[in-house]
């Protein structure tokens, strides 16, 4: 894909490695959501739709809907660890959806699944946060230099967003140093 200006060319193959990377992160945490609720397949489903269009299916409504669903799933659980691994899930099937903005915003596509599903693993330790760091050197690991060539044609990720967003900052500086 030609990119205009202020733009980033993206490839479909961009996306699919973006994708695939997302959904690597959040299936490590989709049990703990699966724990508080076993009979709701939604954030699952997300992660099927997002592996599909990672190994080549197409990036269409069904993708959409099944990140919308997970979204929906994270709103009707009770305890935060869950809600973040069903936010993982929503954002792996979300990271199909990566705009070519040359925007900081936009590495939240990117790095979204990595930080929630870190975010998850130290809920579920009680808050603690050396886990979610050591979590963020984990998902670290997984990037493959696609994925970090695709980080590295925008912009540093936003400053706020809570703790989400500081460990998407810090899973940007690891995959850029």
């Amino acid at each position: 894909m030609a990119a205009e200006a202020g733009e980033i060319a993206l490839s479909t193959q961009d996306l699919r490695e973006i994708t695939g990377f997302a959904a690597a992160c959040a299936e490590a945490v989709v049990g703990t959501f699966e724990a508080d609720r076993p009979d709701d397949p939604r954030p699952r489903d997300a992660l099927g739709a997002a592996w599909e269009f990672a190994r080549g299916g197409e990036r269409g409504k069904g993708l959409r809907d099944t990140a919308w669903a997970a979204l929906k799933a994270a709103k009707a659980v009770e305890t935060a660890a869950a809600r973040e691994a069903a936010w993982a899930a929503m954002s792996a099937a979300g990271a199909a959806y990566l705009h070519p903005l040359a925007k900081a915003t936009q590495v939240k596509h990117i790095l979204g699944a990595g930080a929630h599903a870190a975010r998850a693993a130290e809920l579920v330790a009680g808050d603690d946060r050396t886990v979610g760091a050591a979590h963020i050197g984990q998902v670290a690991l997984r990037a493959t230099p696609a994925v970090v060539d695709v980080l590295n044609r925008f912009p540093a990720a936003p400053d706020g967003g809570g703790r989400v967003g500081e460990l998407i900052r810090m899973l940007d500086a690891a995959l850029r140093h």
